[in-house]
Formats: structure tokens, C-alpha cells, sequence
């Protein structure tokens, strides 16, 4: 199961009743932390959720209001006691800018792993944190896709393998050891009395996993369709409401609720959360039908709304 938690659903600037969008994902008790805008620590403290084991942040683009909270978050990291190398993935240019907000952190007492623009990484969960993969196996997998907006920005889908279930069976056809079976359903390869057994003679089919996308900030271009294809849940900005502000949303690179929902629908997404709301927007839940016309099972975001996505089967 992966627990999310909407940290905040607002855009541009933090508001009194909205903190700037943020998702926090707690996932074996690992977490992973998307956009740090200003407030980021707040609404984590009052979510009671812990900074310590942050291991990976995602940052969408360098615009304030989805980066300025970095610094004091990576301090605070740093006085909960971590020392796990934690790592920050962002667009291109990332780097620079956290060397320029780095005067502001000089010293930390764990290493930061800073990855520019990738197309496609591989996660493992391995001892007490989440490290990059350095073989075939992998926990999940981390795609991303250049948007439109005015800065350089990504998104994000993740997807979270399901281990395959031990297959009593098949070890038993396999003439498997007994005493090798629940090391093989979490090594590879076990060797034992001069015969190598691999983890395919215990193990049964391969189970579908949970798919999360995550889109802000951007214009609705059609490579993000690719991107969150079948996701069980798409989180997308809705940065305007109304229909009638899509020459807004044209001309600041954002989306209507229409068109997120129209996302939505084309790339066949069991579920749609629309999140970063403007400011100038005091009841997103006005316009939800804008959205629920073209894809029904759209949910508007809420500052500290929390959701478990489950593995099917």
C-alpha cells in the first residue's frame, strides 16, 4: 500500500486557508517528497509526517512557489540526525540552482545526489533507504517528460512494483530446499550444496503494480498522455476553474479544469485529483463539473487530504 498526503493544493502563493502544492509519499515507510514551496515545512509538521526519512525529492521546475522551502528543509533533514545520502531530482538546471540556494545550507550532514533532467531512473528499497538500482532488479521506476511552461519543468510518473507471490508449487516441481524458499522470494540467486537456485523457481507470475503521475505546472501537450497512461491516480494541475479563463491559462502556460480532465480521459487514468489552484480561486469544488464533464471520477484537492492506493489482487 502507498499512503499519499496533499501537503498543499495552491499555486503561485500561500495562502491562509491553502498551503503551495506539495505531495508527500510514504511507501514502506520510505518517503518521497514532491515540490518544497514556501510553507513545505509547516504543512509537514502539522501533518505530523516526519523529515528524517525523506529520501528522494522531485522538484516540478525552479519557480518559487514549488522550490523556495529547499533550503530550510534540507537544514532541517540535517538536524532530525539524517546521514543517508538523499537525493533530489529536478529539470534541467536543477543543479545550478541549488548551488545558488546552497549558501543558504553550507553545511549538512549528508551527502545530496543532484539529478538533472533524466528520462528514466530505477529505485531499489534497499536496507534503510531508497537507492538507485545498479542491477535488473527494482522496486520503482521513476519516468518524466519535459512540459510546457515558462521555465524549464518535469513530470513525473512513478510506477511501484508488486513482488510476486511465493508459488509453493513451483518450488516443489523445482525440487527447491525448504530452507532456501523465503530467501529466494527476497534474493536473486542462493547457492547451496554447489547448486545455484534464482528466485524464478519459487516465485509465481508478475503482478500489476501502482501507477502515479503527477503534472504541474504546464500546458496540455500530448506527450503527457503517454506519460500517465493507465496511472491509478493522476494528479494534475487545475489552475483555473472557469472556462473562461483559458486565455489565462494560455497565456501563463497553466491548464483549465476542462483540459486536465481531458487528460484525464485520454490517457485512461482510473483517477483524476486536480491540485494548484489559483488564489484568485476560493472555491475550486464551484467548478468541478468543468472537469466531471469530460472525466467523472474527478476529485478536487484539499490541503492535508490523505490517500492509500492499494494493490489489486
Amino acid at each position: 500500500m502507498i499512503d499519499l498526503t496533499l501537503l498543499g493544493c495552491g499555486g503561485g502563493m500561500p495562502m491562509p486557508n491553502r498551503h503551495l502544492s506539495s505531495l508527500f509519499i510514504n511507501i514502506k515507510g520510505r518517503k518521497i517528497l514532491i515540490d518544497v514551496g514556501e510553507g513545505t515545512q509547516v504543512a509537514i509538521r502539522k501533518n505530523k509526517l516526519g523529515f528524517k526519512d525523506i529520501d528522494i525529492i522531485l522538484i516540478t521546475h525552479a519557480h518559487g512557489d514549488h522550490i523556495v522551502g529547499l533550503p530550510g528543509l534540507l537544514s532541517t533533514i540535517g538536524n532530525s540526525g539524517r546521514e543517508n545520502t538523499l537525493i533530489i531530482i529536478g529539470p534541467v538546471g536543477i543543479i545550478d540552482v541549488i548551488k545558488g540556494l546552497s549558501v543558504l545550507f553550507k553545511y549538512l550532514p549528508y551527502e545530496l545526489k543532484i539529478i538533472e533532467n533524466p528520462r528514466k531512473l530505477e529505485f531499489i528499497f534497499n536496507r534503510d533507504l531508497i537507492e538507485l538500482s545498479s542491477n535488473d532488479k527494482c522496486d520503482f521506476i521513476l519516468d518524466t517528460e519535459e512540459l510546457d511552461h515558462s521555465a524549464p519543468c518535469l513530470g513525473y510518473s512513478l510506477y511501484f512494483k508488486r513482488r510476486r507471490k511465493f508459488n509453493l508449487e513451483k518450488a516443489i516441481e523445482m525440487n527447491v530446499p525448504k530452507e532456501l524458499w523465503s530467501k529466494l522470494q527476497k534474493e536473486e540467486m542462493v547457492e547451496f550444496n554447489g547448486v545455484v537456485y534464482d528466485s524464478s523457481m519459487v516465485l509465481g507470475d508478475e503482478r500489476r503494480g501502482i501507477k502515479l503521475s503527477y503534472i504541474t505546472d504546464t500546458r496540455p501537450i500530448d506527450k503527457i498522455i503517454e506519460l500517465i497512461k493507465s496511472s491509478d491516480l493522476f494528479i494534475c494541475e487545475g489552475t483555473y476553474g472557469s472556462d473562461d479563463d483559458i486565455n489565462k491559462a494560455i497565456k501563463n502556460k497553466h491548464m483549465i479544469f476542462r483540459e486536465a480532465a481531458t487528460l484525464a480521459d485520454l490517457g485512461k487514468v482510473n483517477e483524476l485529483l486536480l491540485t494548484h489552484f489559483s488564489p484568485a480561486m476560493n472555491e475550486p469544488k464551484d467548478f468541478i463539473e468543468n472537469a466531471k464533464s469530460i472525466f467523472e471520477n474527478t476529485i478536487i484537492g484539499e490541503d492535508g487530504m490523505i490517500k492509500a492506493l492499494k494493490f489489486i489482487n
